[in-house]
């Protein structure tokens, strides 16, 4: 927290008031004073400590409204009167305050009295003759209130001052209330990629969830997390991880106890006082020896919406679980969720190949994180060929929307072959996607995951990418090919166009920059993209298909839709590659402007 090293002084005044000059500096030193704080409430105390050291107020204290509850709560104040303990929690409606913060405008001291207002009844009370209360604005959104108390009443020159310091207070208080609000974002941002690297990070579901549930317990000071597996064939649910309990199996019948009723009726439940609550099951804690104070407890639930397992949370450090804690979890249970059905699935992989080799089980998890199939894009024909060698790789490509009018088009190929390679790959997915969730800026989405790949491979591996944001109604790209091998745009009557705009490729520096590109697209225009599987498949004389084999291909397919473009152009490899000893995976998209 910076803190202003000038020592606070009152203003000499003379009988006329507050020179020119000397309001000049004393505004120019009062920006200074409240820009040097970076924090809302240190923002706030060093205005009510200024006012009282340099005008000789009596009291002087800034209330922060709190919308949802309708009150406005005391956060700094100063001054040798201590306002009324009634007033620590105010309601908008019943003092001076409220009137401000409604109209937002500044209030006095009326002249008449007004009954049932105990900020009112303090000032008469100590003979205060002056009492004011002004609004801390932002885009005509009421933040706080500040109220200045004195014995005796003020200048012009001085009320013109309170003003300004309402005002210039108003403008520290937003930017304050910004960089915590964008620091908040960015550890929740944090937070998810942590959630998103675990899931790339081990196929054990156990060690998975486990690692889930230390981020969890982190992120809102919980004691203890448990997760519950819902079994519906035998109507109960039961633990698969209990924190601090020595993965101790715990099984409970549906409807049971809190977790039981979550499971059952899909509720999310915020418990200040476990024993209070009749639904607590208080044989696990006898069984246990712990004791619960306060419960947070969630369903998670399927891409479907079936409640697959529950989150329960235990003993807040401090206080209660809050709602912001809960906007946390809620985020949350998407990961873990998405971390329960990639599990499901490679125990099914598990179940069916009868202990596979590890290259030919790792293939399967990788070819899952891919998209099914091409997406429906009004305006667009698009296709795609997605065909896998023997070998795990660490070729990817995916499709995600950035809004309704665009499409963001990815290919990339992780450098090298094996499980290293496939678990980069699906580092690169699940990060990826829990960019673009928070993200919509493609340099800022470029720049933070080359920082985030950067730091997972310690730069012992990287990756060619190329991100491609289609402006569906503009039909034009914009896009970023950080070393991969360009795509290409084809049309009729004009010659070939090289996205090769960006820069080097992901996770070698972090603090690598990077060219934004863009290109215009024609009607009849065809958009390829491939991984060098393609390009670089060779016959038996060793020679590549490069990349005008591939533009005179597509050219001679343009005609038909993306779809029999794919397959003619997968033809010619195949013809090209048939004696050759080249194997690699082939990845192709085809985005064809109708």
């Amino acid at each position: 927290m910076a803190k202003s090293s000038r020592t606070p002084r009152k203003l000499n005044r003379s009988k006329a008031g507050l020179s020119p000059h000397t309001l000049v500096g004393e505004i120019d030193d009062l920006g200074r004073d409240l820009t040097a704080h970076l924090e809302p409430q240190s923002v706030l105390a060093a205005l009510a400590k200024r006012l009282v050291s340099r005008y000789g107020v009596v009291a002087c204290g800034v209330w922060m409204v709190n919308d949802p509850e309708g009150l406005l709560e005391l956060t700094a104040k100063a001054g040798k009167a201590d306002f009324p303990s009634g007033l620590t929690k105010a309601s908008i409606k019943d003092t001076i305050l409220g009137k401000a913060a409604h109209h937002g405008l500044p209030q006095v001291l009326p002249k008449q009295e007004e009954k049932g207002d105990k900020l009112l009844d303090w000032a008469r009370e100590r003979r205060l003759s002056f009492l004011a209360t002004y609004p801390l604005t932002h885009d005509s959104d009421v933040k706080a209130v500040l109220l200045i108390a004195s014995g005796k009443s003020p200048r012009a020159s001085t009320l013109a001052l309170f003003q300004v310091h309402a005002r210039l207070a108003s403008v520290a208080l937003r930017d304050a209330l910004l960089l915590s609000s964008t620091q908040r974002t960015m550890n929740k941002l944090a937070f998810l990629v942590e959630a998103s690297k675990a899931l790339g990070s081990t196929l054990d579901l156990s060690e998975l969830l486990a690692r889930i549930l230390d981020v969890a317990k982190s992120q809102v000071e919980a004691e203890r997390g448990t997760l519950f597996l819902v079994d519906e064939k035998k109507s109960e649910m039961w633990s698969l991880i209990a924190q601090g309990l020595e993965k101790q199996e715990i099984r409970l019948p549906l409807g049971k106890g809190i977790a039981g009723h979550v499971a059952e009726t899909g509720e999310i439940v915020n418990i200040s006082d476990a024993y209070a609550d009749s639904r607590f099951n208080t044989e696990v804690d006898k069984q246990t020896g712990f004791r619960t104070r306060n419960i947070f407890c969630m369903p998670i639930r399927s891409k479907s919406g079936k409640i697959i397992a529950v989150l329960e949370l235990l003993n807040k450090k401090k206080g209660s679980f809050t709602d912001e804690d809960a906007d946390f979890l809620l985020v949350l249970s998407g990961h873990v969720a998405l971390a329960l059905e990639n599990a499901q699935l490679h125990q099914a992989v598990l179940e069916k190949e009868r202990m596979e080799k590890e290259f030919a089980l790792a293939r399967g998890i990788q070819r899952s994180l891919l998209p099914d199939q091409a997406p429906q894009v009004e305006g667009f024909d698009v296709a795609v060929l997605n065909e896998p060698c023997y070998e795990v790789g660490g070729d990817y490509y995916d499709f995600l929307s950035l809004g309704q009018q665009t499409l963001l088009v990815v290919v990339a190929d992780v450098e090298g072959k094996g499980v290293a390679s496939a678990m980069l790959m699906s580092n690169l997915q699940a990060t990826l996607r829990s960019l673009v969730l928070h993200l919509h800026s493609l340099n800022e989405i470029v720049e933070l995951l080359n920082r985030m790949i950067m730091r997972d491979t310690k730069g012992q591996r990287y990756l060619s990418i190329f991100l491609g944001l289609i402006d569906l109604r503009r039909k034009a790209v914009h896009y970023f090919n950080c070393g991969h091998i360009p795509p290409i745009i084809i049309g009729p009557n004009k010659a070939p166009v090289m996205l090769s705009e960006g820069g080097m490729v992901i996770g070698l520096f972090e603090n690598a920059r990077f060219e934004r590109g863009q290109a215009k697209l024609d009607p009849g225009d065809v958009l390829i993209l491939c991984t060098d599987g393609i390009t670089e498949s060779m016959n038996a004389n060793q020679e590549e298909f490069g990349v005008e084999r591939l533009i005179s291909a597509v050219r001679a397919a343009a005609e038909g839709s993306a779809e029999q473009i794919v397959k003619e152009v997968s033809a010619d490899v195949s013809r090209f590659s048939r004696q050759g000893t080249f194997v690699d995976d082939k990845v192709m998209i085809v985005i064809k402007t109708v």
